[in-house]
Formats: C-alpha cells, structure tokens, sequence
C-alpha cells in the first residue's frame, strides 16, 4: 500500500515535467486562457452595472483616488489626473452651452495634445462620442471622414486651418458648427473655442446629462491605431534620436510599438548609454524578426508582446510565450470561443477558394490562409459606421455549413507545426505604409480626377529593409495626353497624406483586369518597380524636386540601399 502511494505521488510530481515535455507551451496555454476569461467577466460585470461601468467611470474613480497622480506627460508639463478632470469639466460645460446633446458626435481635428484628452472626456461627461480624424488626410478624404461619422460639431487646431478653410463651404452647407482650439478666430464661418472652456465653471458635471449611455453606447469613431494607459507620456512627433532620452526623462516602463518605429531606433547610430533606460515592456506589431532580435540585443532584455489585432475585428492574437516574429499561438482553449480558422484564399481573384460544395476549404498547418472568425455572441462584428456596404463586405456567409457567418479579416496568416501563428500578408484593396492603412481605391479615386488620367491602378509594393507596402501607381493616360510630373506631384501632394502618395508610377498602354472586372494587382505588385526588368516608362516622386521624374537605375539603387530616404 505504501509503495503505491509512493509510486502515485512519484507520478503527480513529475506530471508536469512530463507535460511539459510533451506540450512545453501547456501551461502558457492555459494561464493566457485564464487571463482571457478574467478579462472577459469583469468587462461582462462592468456591462450589467447600472450606470455601466465604462472608461470614463473608471477615470473619475482614479481621480477621487489619486487626484495628485501624473496622468499626462508632456514636454516640460505635468497633467495630473485632478488638473484633467477639472479641465474636462470646462470642455463639457462649455459645448453643452454650445448645444452639443448626448447622443450627438464631436469631431476632433488636431494632431499629439493633452487637450485630446480632455476634449474626449469632456464629451464622454456629456454621452457624447468623438470622432478622431487623422490630421494628415485633406479635402475629399476628410469630408468623407467626417461624415462617416455624422458629428454636428468640429473642433480643429489653428495650425489646420487651410484644411478646415478648404471643406468649410461643405460644413456649413450640412449645418456643422466649427470651432478652433484656440481663444481667436479671423476665419468666418469659425469660432473659436478656448474662450469659451475657460468661461466655464470646472465643478463636476451631472451624470443626468449622460443617463442614456448603455455598455454598447459608442465611445469614439477611430480611423487608425490608438493608445490607451495610466501614466501616459506623450511627444508631438516621434523623434527616433530623442526617444531614449525621452524614455529615461519620464521613468518610462512601457512603451508601444509599430515595427517601423523598432526598426527606426536600430537605425540611429550607437551610444554608450543604449541600455540606460527602466523600458521593461514593448507591445505592438509589425515586428520583423531580424529587427526584433537587433533591438534585444542592442537595447536590452526588454520583453515584447507582439500582437496582431484590428480595431473593427472579432478576433486577435498576443504573443505571450516571446516567440520571435509570431504575433500569437493557436490556443486550444481560446480556440473553443473565437471560432477562428484559416481558409485558402486566390489572391488573383481576391476571393476565398471553394470546393464543388460551394464551401471554404481550411488549410493545412504550414500554409499561407485567410483569417476568419465566427460571428457570435462571443465574438461579435458591429461593422463601420456609416458604411453599411462596407460592413456586408468583411462579411462571408455559408463558409463551412449552410447559413453560418464569418468575419473576413483580410489579412493572410500562416500557423506552423508547433501552433505559433505569423502574419503574412494584406489582401485585396489595403496595403500599410509607414503604420497607415492605405486604401488602393480612394488613392485611385483622387488620381483620376488629374485631366491626363483615363484608368489608375493603385497596389503596394515591398521595398527592401521597410515594413509593410510603399504606393504605387499603373496609370493608362488619356488619348493623345502625357504624363507631366510636375502637376501629377501638386495633385497627390494636395490631396494625399504623405503615406498615401504614391510613389512609383507605371504608364502602361492598357490596365489588366480580371473576369469579373477587378484589376489585377498581384502580378504588377511582385514585379515590384526594377526600371531594369520593367519594360513600361516609371516614375519616382521626387519630393526635392517637387514632380514625378523618371526612375532611373541609381534612383532604385539608392533607394535599395536605403541611401535615399521613403
């Protein structure tokens, strides 16, 4: 009896190391789960609260807490977390004077500022959401924007104002009331707005004046990436030569990430006090692994969780066991609520593959497929606002049984023999550049309004030593028309963010497409942009020279070699 109790407890004891052994990643397995599960009941009981328990709760609780606790870092200023609530309190008294409602949206327009914060918050007090508009995107981009959302209300910085100025007649012609950040405006039609915060009394506001906000009720509209944390430090630009010192200026633990800020920071010449610094944590994506393990060596063991992530998405992945260049694991527990599967996909005809049976076919271990999730209670897809055909889009319906519905994530992952998942590429009309999404068809839509365009086919194209798809352009001219690169560059240049531009052209006799009429993009984007095998004129946009010049063999050179700056 003796020896089989031995024997038994023997084996309890060396169970781990066997299961471990067998599955070393067991136990990361199940402790992520668990995470996942704790996340998911205290954001189930913060959504049965009455009022909900929402972002803005949880701020004036830490402001009743610890009012004297840094919240903001900026420059040589200190925000902290009573200074912000009063300075929100300002913000939504005064738009409420202004008769902004809850329910209603605020659009802000203005680029890295504290007064973010308290704007957001201050319509958060009022029920209200914000629409957060990228400072980069002009004229039709921006109307388009904006009215995605449906906000009544603009409030942009001063330094925008040509950009405001430009879709002002639209604004008012919709009964938009526009507003600058600042104490004066000299632009009719505009008022200004800091005036009007510092009028306002900066006691509590009365949560009647948010008595409808539900769980579900919008907080805000985003159009790229965001952030969110406790203390924050925050830089009007990235600075890769300052970042460090920023770092150790501010006691910065935690820091995010989009693999070309990584990579930027390998880039900068060495110092001797490189590792000097309380940066424990990175989280983001788009790492590349040769850079990822560059930046360890050189910077320190600082552990990053790679991610992969959208914002409208049903799915997402962390990678919790610091597996170089995966974003996660195929987790069999996670696996159980988030329905996610690969599926093969033909990226020539931009559609997922089916079999005689009209159904998706999952790919092996190994492969290259497309992401897609079950559509569930657990897992739900809201979709976009203001973009009904847009939401059907992300869509697939009768996937594996008859009537199930998945949510396309457009992007191509891969899951090897040991379950760790990579990212692997972008389908369809969306490419990223320089931590942007580009979208090929509203690139399109600006570069056919030039009068010596007939048909623009607008893909991404990988450059050597970047992340992502840099823009490029196969353009057929109009009959009897030349390219003039000159008034190309002041068109894209006008109504193009920076990233959007594209910055090769091809002028090709005819656009390829295909049998259901969509342009082939996969075969013009593997040809890249080599003047050398490329028989079609190209062209370089030349931001010295202000024109699209011809692209010449020491042009791409000089940009492979990465001597010449995209």
């Amino acid at each position: 009896m003796f020896s089989c109790l031995c024997t038994a407890l023997a084996g309890l004891l060396l169970l781990p190391l066997l299961v471990t052994a067998a599955c070393p990643y067991f136990f990361q397995d199940v402790r992520f789960f668990v995470r996942l599960l704790r996340v998911a009941q205290r954001v189930r009981r913060a959504g049965s609260r009455v009022p909900p328990r929402t972002i803005l709760e949880v701020f004036l609780q830490r402001a009743r807490r610890t009012p004297g606790k840094p919240l903001l870092l900026f420059r040589d200023e200190v925000y902290t977390y009573e200074q912000v609530e009063r300075r929100s309190n300002q913000a939504a008294r005064a738009l409420r004077e202004q008769g902004l409602r809850q329910g209603e949206v605020v659009a802000l327009f203005l680029g890295n500022h504290p007064a973010y914060l308290w704007l957001w918050l201050g319509c958060a007090k009022l029920g209200c959401a914000v629409s957060c508009l990228n400072c980069n995107i002009r004229a039709r981009s921006l109307v388009h924007c904006f009215q995605c959302c449906g906000a009544k209300v603009l409030l942009a910085e001063p330094e925008l104002k040509a950009a405001v100025e430009e879709i002002l007649p639209i604004l008012q012609e919709e009964n938009v009331k526009v507003y600058y950040l600042s104490r004066t405006s000299d632009t009719e039609g505009v008022d200004s707005f800091l005036d009007k915060m510092d009028a306002a009394s900066d006691e509590p506001v009365p949560p009647s004046w948010r008595s409808n906000v539900t769980i579900k009720s919008p907080a805000m509209y985003i159009y790229t990436s965001g952030t969110t944390g406790a203390t924050l430090a925050l830089r009007s630009k990235f600075s890769a030569s300052q970042f460090w010192d920023d770092c150790r200026k501010y006691n910065v633990t935690v820091i995010q990430y989009i693999g070309e800020v990584l990579r930027y920071l390998c880039n900068v010449p060495k110092k001797g006090n490189d590792r000097h610094h309380r940066v424990r944590i990175a989280v983001g994506n788009g790492l590349r692994a040769d850079v990822w393990r560059e930046f360890i060596r050189r910077f320190g063991d600082i552990r990053i969780f790679e991610f992969y992530a959208a914002t409208e998405g049903n799915v997402g992945f962390v990678n919790y066991t610091g597996k170089i260049g995966a974003v996660g694991r195929l987790n069999y527990f996670h696996q159980k609520i988030a329905r996610y599967h690969l599926i093969k996909y033909d990226v020539e005809k931009d559609e997922p593959v089916r079999d005689e049976n009209g159904y998706c076919i999952k790919v092996p271990k190994g492969e290259v497929g497309l992401l897609v999730c079950r559509i569930s209670q657990y897992t739900p897809f809201s979709g976009y606002a203001g973009a009904k055909s847009q939401t059907e889009k992300k869509k697939l319906r009768d996937v594996f049984q008859k009537g199930d519905l998945y949510f396309n994530s457009g992007d191509l992952l891969m899951i090897n023999h040991d379950n760790f998942i990579y990212f692997h590429d972008r389908v369809g009309d969306t490419f990223r550049w320089k931590g942007e999404n580009v979208a090929t068809t509203e690139v399109a839509d600006i570069l056919g309004l030039v009068d010596f365009i007939e048909e623009v086919n607008v893909y991404g194209v990988s450059v050597p030593g970047h992340e992502g798809r840099i823009g490029m352009a196969a353009i057929r001219l109009a009959n009897g028309r030349e390219f003039i690169g000159e008034r190309a560059y002041r068109h894209v240049v006008d109504y193009l963010p920076n990233y959007a531009r594209p910055r090769f052209v091809r002028i090709q006799d005819a656009i390829e497409v295909t049998g259901t009429f969509k342009h082939r993009k996969v075969q013009l984007a593997q040809e890249g942009f080599n003047p050398a095998e490329i028989k079609d004129i190209l062209y370089f946009l030349d931001d010295k020279e202000k024109s699209y010049v011809p692209l010449t063999m020491d042009i791409y050179n000089a940009i492979c070699n990465n001597s010449l700056k995209l």
